[in-house]
């Protein structure tokens, strides 16, 4: 399938979808009252992606990019801050294609333990996402690999977009959806699954606010690249091919601080015993700390992005 003939709509992401099904779990949505989590608002519908293989929702992108693209036998290299690059890994391995990942200094040992647990060649590069980015780039001009683009990629951002399709199927009766932002593959792909039939909400650190600057911009800018969601959620700014689908689709965004996304990764364990990453509880944090505030009534969804970390003990 060439990139000029993929679209992100409903009949693409639904044949990406059965493409992909073997190779991915359909994960669960935990109904709880937001009373629960200290949230005034009634049912909370939480989406576990964290769940998923690799520990992040990234490996619905990663199947999607070795099994529309034709893989060269250099195979797949990808940079990423550390689920991304699990994802790849996890679909190479599965798939028994090569890969290399680049990674930064600021990716979490957890995340670096998966992607050599998977077998890929892994290089660890510049602090940040773009110093691996473009080693990963130098890389594919040495070897011929194929690049696996953690966000910014069009079939990237369709498998991301299956994650709508099974939520409609589980939460029909969601009005907004909260979805944490980086490069905003995820919520590219989501939002272009519901087009507007739900309210969905971008949220961003503001330690890493890449599409609330690029929607103020009207285009992608350089954004600040850190805070304590660095490894997931700052990539610097928000990708080219993801900003018209977000500009056209996503409500608005919202700004959390560390700490809102500390407290939130506290009540996942406290109230479910759900351990999420940083990056993973963004969007819960929303609510939590009232960065988003519910209509009354309002029924809301959460993805629980990622659960790539080795704090698992937040009770101490």
């Amino acid at each position: 399938m060439s990139e000029v003939s993929i679209a992100l709509d409903q009949n693409q992401i639904r044949r990406c979808e059965k493409l992909i099904r073997p190779y991915v779990r359909r994960t669960p949505v935990i109904e709880i009252d937001g009373a629960d989590a200290g949230v005034t608002s009634g049912r909370l519908s939480l989406k576990l992606e964290l769940l998923q293989h690799s520990g992040s929702f990234k490996a619905r992108g990663a199947f999607a990019n070795l099994l529309l693209r034709e893989v060269p036998t250099a195979g797949v290299v990808a940079a990423s801050g550390g689920n991304h690059g699990a994802a790849v890994a996890y679909a190479a391995m599965t798939l028994r294609v090569p890969a290399k990942i680049f990674v930064p200094s600021v990716s979490s040992p957890a995340k670096i333990a998966r992607i050599r647990e998977y077998g890929a060649d892994l290089v660890i590069k510049g602090d940040r996402y773009a110093d691996a980015l473009a080693a990963s780039q130098a890389w594919v001009q040495e070897s011929g690999a194929m690049p696996v683009h953690a966000f910014d990629q069009y079939e990237t951002m369709l498998g991301q977009a299956t994650i709508g399709q099974e939520l409609t199927e589980q939460s029909p009766d969601i009005d907004t959806l909260l979805v944490s932002v980086g490069g905003g593959g995820l919520i590219a792909g989501i939002a272009a699954w519901y087009a507007g039939a739900v309210k969905v909400i971008g949220v961003e650190p503001f330690a890493a606010p890449t599409l609330t600057k690029a929607l103020a911009a009207g285009r992608p800018v350089d954004a600040e690249a850190g805070g304590l969601a660095a490894d997931s959620l700052a990539p610097q700014r928000v990708g080219e091919k993801v900003f018209p689908i977000a500009k056209s689709y996503v409500r608005s965004t919202v700004l959390v601080t560390d700490e809102a996304i500390r407290q939130a990764q506290d009540i996942l364990w406290r109230t479910l015993r759900v351990v999420a990453e940083p990056g993973g509880a963004a969007a819960f944090s929303a609510l939590t700390s009232g960065a988003y505030k519910p209509q009354t009534g309002e029924r809301i969804g959460v993805i629980v992005s990622g659960g790539n970390t080795t704090a698992v003990n937040f009770d101490q």
